[in-house]
């Protein structure tokens, strides 16, 4: 089979950890005879610094005429610390899930057997945990008009959707909920949110079109609760850009590290596949970055985008005998002689090619 993929290494360690993934998809094209055509792309900070664009008129004709995406992470803290720049590699993010119309983020939150004891949260309170955030990705506040007013001193976001794209990502919610455990979470604010009550409305009027599937309703609040007292009730989540968000990266310290974990924004004519982590810039050129989260993106790659259930499924059985075998970085290690990120992409390649 053959596999156009756009490579976009990104910002902090992006690149690092973006490598290894490739390592992987290297040796897993050979093993499986696939053809693998790459073409790079520059998004976020270095993006701007090279072009003055946070994502560049040709990032966008290199994703757009590929059949996948593999992106690193954005940011820097050259604008993190200027709250005047009016130019941000964040932006650069919005406008590739905006022209590419990436509009759900599927975020899963896994607890790995060999690593509960990792997590911050009680053994017995995380224990089967297996979830995944549905988030509408392209609308909400992230999009809505904003601006300042009375000379500056006040501020304003403005939160807008309409019910064609709640249905959209619902849809998304109400099939994967079908070909997991049947259960699905409508996350929202509709106690005081306008938009939180056309979410629910929308939401109850598909619930007869999917008989199978056991919907819940709940605020966006007391989810926030329930996912640190018991993770494991929940099956798929489905919520609006800004509360998915937020909930994600809560939900993601419960496997003990977001090093750990995967995600996909997907499209309809395209997929990006990203670890669910920051450019975390301390780290950056020092070789100490978790790869697995992006390893994983590229598992997620295989299935979503090329159907390829088996290559998928070798990935991951490699990642987990890489965690079993304690071969990891310095986030998640136990020992006081942590694996750099070349050691753990390099076991798993080997592991592979077994």
């Amino acid at each position: 089979m053959e596999l156009n993929i756009a490579v976009l290494p990104g910002d902090g360690i992006g690149p690092e950890v973006t490598n290894e993934a490739i390592k992987v998809l290297d040796i897993i094209s050979k093993k499986f005879n696939h053809k693998v055509n790459l073409s790079e792309g520059l998004v976020g900070a270095i993006a701007i610094d090279k072009t003055g664009n946070p994502y560049p008129d040709e990032t966008h004709q290199i994703c757009e005429k590929s059949d996948a995406i593999l992106f690193g992470a954005i940011g820097d803290p050259r604008y993190d610390n200027d709250p005047t720049a009016k130019v941000r590699p964040e932006q650069g993010l919005l406008q590739m899930r905006k022209k590419l119309g990436l509009y759900a983020n599927l975020r899963p939150t896994i607890v790995f057997e060999s690593l509960i004891d990792n997590s911050p949260l009680k053994k017995d309170r995380i224990v089967d945990t297996d979830l995944i955030f549905v988030r509408e990705l392209t609308g909400g506040i992230y999009f809505g008009e904003r601006g300042r007013k009375d000379h500056g001193n006040s501020a304003y976001d403005t939160c807008e959707y309409n019910r064609n794209e709640v249905e959209r990502i619902a849809q998304l919610g109400f099939e994967m909920a079908l070909k997991r455990k049947g259960k699905l979470c409508c996350v929202d604010k509709a106690n005081v949110l306008e938009t939180s009550r056309l979410w629910r409305e929308t939401v109850q009027n598909m619930e007869s079109s999917y008989s199978n599937v056991e919907v819940s309703y709940e605020f966006v609040d007391a989810v926030a609760m329930r996912l640190i007292q018991w993770p494991s009730e929940y099956d798929v989540l489905v919520t609006s850009n800004l509360f998915g968000d937020i909930l994600t990266d809560e939900a993601s310290v419960i496997s003990g590290s977001m090093g750990l974990m995967p995600s996909a924004s997907i499209g309809s004519n395209n997929a990006l596949y990203e670890p669910i982590h920051g450019s975390y810039p301390e780290a950056a050129g020092k070789n100490i970055a978790n790869p697995l989260g992006s390893i994983l993106s590229l598992a997620m790659m295989f299935e979503h985008s090329f159907s390829l259930e088996e290559e998928s499924k070798i990935i991951k059985k490699a990642v987990d005998n890489s965690l079993k075998e304690k071969i990891t970085t310095k986030d998640i290690s136990e020992n006081n002689k942590p694996h750099t990120t070349t050691d753990v992409g390099n076991f798993i390649c080997d592991y592979i090619n077994s």
